[in-house]
């Protein structure tokens, strides 16, 4: 059994693409709309997982964010926390090293799940 992709629900779908998208890079594998009000985009590479965002803008429920969390490997923490800071974008909680061979450091997404930024040496 394979990972296919992680499903998050979002408030605004703008923000949400240009947080995956243009902050952290992850390419827009497809958009669509399955019915009117609701907006789907898969993000992610082909044949690896996605993450899928949807935005039903008929629903008023709060997103839930809390305990989630997903992580995102880098080259260098420092240069991608330094990154994070010139874009505007609050570092939560770190750097944290548990080992010599991981550090890492976290921040929110606009809907407040929590985005893990891992540097594996």
């Amino acid at each position: 059994m394979n990972l296919c992709w992680i499903t998050l629900n979002v408030k605004n779908m703008q923000e949400s693409l240009k947080f995956y998208n243009e902050l952290l890079g992850i390419k827009i594998f497809r958009k669509f709309s399955p019915r009117p009000g609701v907006d789907i985009a898969m993000l992610g590479e082909e044949g690896n997982p996605k993450i899928e965002l949807i935005c039903s803008r008929n629903n008023n429920s709060e997103i839930q964010s809390r305990g989630i969390s997903i992580g995102f490997e880098v080259k260098s923490l420092d240069e991608s926390m330094e990154y994070m800071k010139s874009k505007g974008i609050v570092i939560k909680r770190g750097p944290i090293s548990p080992s010599p061979k991981v550090k890492f450091f976290f921040i929110d997404d606009p809907d407040g799940i929590e985005i893990q930024i891992v540097e594996n040496r």
